[in-house]
């Protein structure tokens, strides 16, 4: 049996202000972007906020509704990335076996650290009192036998707590609670759960799992393994690098789109810069997908399996039906992106359909083509983003 911790920071933004200014201590307090921009939004807050009801991500102009005396402190990102990196060393001390799972959380395996430091909630107990001392930071640590329980044990008390899931409790500690505090069931998951007539992780777990599989794909079955304690994916080694599974591109803008011509030119510009970095990664990959957040920070995603490329014509071409198909005119978009998955090396053979050997008959043209995309491509390593595929690329190439 393995024994995973999950680290969490409590507050981590929050917190690290306040180490500058001990007197956000008094205050309630929030981190956010600009309230006088698209970017005003709540990032973290503190404990005293917190029972204002205030929460991660609203607008700075909701939360001031709510505490018309809240402070805000614009962030700071090369200090909590420096607190990040302090915390994760002390984490090294007990295991080489530590893989971030973000800028304020990680996982630990400490299985074979017990000989050394004892149990796993001793363990725990350390790592926590050795951060509080050192660096006035609280953690939250979730203990158990797998990395998606040790997660949820981690959210289940805060701040400055150990909970320990293990084989003989967890199914009465978890199963009553709302299927959304399971890793990776966001909102658009737990909506489809529930109309399924599965609310809680209990209902998951008992669920029908082909039925599951067959609403969610992939997702459906790693949830229910989830909800039944099965996760067996291993905690990395600290300076492993994992596998690159996809490249993606994303923008916040000031002022809302809401037409399809604007929303199509942004696109334009993120196509040119992800098949720019597919090419000078040497990959290519077949699905291409898009998401877009409305003013509501409601999101959406949509994405096609298409053949392997790294060419901003394609790119843009799949990214264009995606929009004509899935935006509704006159919906207010605050975000979007644009992400290539399902990556593989450029060089590798990719068997063409029938279809493909029909479009690529015209070899000296594609070739023209080729060239022409080689050279926009050290034009942009010299120039940067001043280099626009999307106004050159798109040129037809005559005999």
């Amino acid at each position: 049996m393995r024994n995973i911790l999950h680290c969490d920071l409590n507050n981590f933004f929050a917190s690290v202000e306040m180490l500058k200014r001990p007197e956000l201590r008094k205050v309630p307090m929030a981190v956010s972007g600009d309230p006088n921009r698209r970017h005003g939004i709540i990032l973290a807050k503190n404990q005293i906020a917190k029972k204002y009801g205030i929460y991660t991500p609203e607008t700075v102009y909701s939360a001031l509704k709510k505490c018309p005396n809240l402070v805000l402190v614009k962030p700071h990102h090369e200090e909590y990335e420096k607190y990040s990196k302090l915390v994760n060393d002390v984490y090294r001390k007990y295991t080489d076996r530590v893989e971030k799972f973000g800028i304020d959380e990680s996982f630990l395996d400490v299985t074979e650290s017990t000989n050394i430091f004892g149990s796993p909630y001793e363990i725990a107990y350390k790592i926590k009192e050795e951060i509080k001392e050192k660096y006035n930071l609280t953690i939250s640590v979730g203990v158990s036998f797998n990395k998606s329980l040790a997660k949820l044990g981690s959210d289940l008390k805060k701040p400055d707590a150990i909970t320990v899931l293990d084989y003989e409790n967890y199914k009465e500690k978890i199963y009553h609670l709302p299927v959304e505090m399971l890793l990776y069931v966001g909102k658009n998951t737990k909506e489809k759960l529930n109309k399924m007539g599965i609310k809680t992780i209990g209902d998951l777990a008992t669920s029908n799992k082909y039925r599951v599989v067959k609403h969610l794909g992939k997702l459906g079955e790693q949830i229910h393994n989830y909800a039944n304690g099965i996760d067996n994916e291993a905690v990395k080694l600290y300076y492993e690098k994992e596998e690159r599974k996809s490249v993606s591109k994303g923008i916040t803008f000031e002022s809302d789109i809401d037409d399809i011509v604007t929303l199509e030119k942004e696109f334009n510009k993120l196509a040119s810069s992800i098949s720019f970095s597919l090419r000078k990664m040497k990959l290519k990959g077949s699905v291409v997908s898009i998401t877009l957040k409305d003013n509501m920070f409601i999101s959406s995603s949509r994405q096609k399996t298409v053949e392997y490329t790294n060419s901003f014509d394609d790119i843009v071409r799949h990214t264009y039906e995606l929009l004509d198909e899935h935006y509704t005119p006159g919906t207010k978009i605050r975000y979007i992106c644009i992400a290539v998955a399902n990556l593989k090396n450029q060089n590798e053979s990719v068997q063409l359909d029938l279809f493909n050997m029909v479009e690529n008959v015209d070899n000296e043209a594609k070739n023209k083509k080729k060239e022409v995309t080689e050279a926009l491509d050290k034009l942009k390593n010299i120039y940067g983003d001043k280099i626009d595929y999307a106004s050159a690329i798109d040129i037809k190439i005559t005999n």
